[in-house]
């Protein structure tokens, strides 16, 4: 089994809904974000699937969420903006671009991590 990873960053604020605390407070992070795909087999010139093309796709999904309030935006305007609500939605971004043809051999997601600290992460595997 082969795996890719990349990571990106990006900046936005959002306030926990029906959470007793701080965090239900409006308030911002700086998010870093890792897409894992994984895939058996490699295509003609030994690439799971170009580093160039995942970037792109997350930078894509990213860019809706940058230097926004996150709880305006659907899907987070129904469901709480937490990380873990957060990787779930880029992992169906991803999803997306593969069912569209994203990679030349068969690959799949196989976690997204949403850190919203330097020391607390979300996992989502689909």
């Amino acid at each position: 089994m082969f795996e890719v990873a990349v990571t990106e960053t990006f900046a936005a604020g959002h306030a926990l809904r029906n959470y007793r605390g701080k965090c239900e407070r409006v308030h911002g992070h700086n998010y870093k974000v890792c897409v894992t795909l994984q895939g058996e087999g490699l295509d003609e010139i030994g690439m799971l699937v170009d580093f160039t093309d995942i970037k792109r796709v997350l930078r894509k999904a990213i860019e809706y969420l940058d230097h926004q309030f996150i709880n305006d935006l659907p899907p987070f305007d129904k469901i709480n903006p937490s990380a873990e609500n957060m990787a779930k939605y880029f992992c169906e971004e991803i999803q997306r671009s593969l069912q569209e043809g994203l990679a030349k051999v068969p690959v799949q997601v196989r976690s997204v991590q949403v850190w919203e600290t330097d020391t607390a992460v979300a996992t989502y595997r689909p």
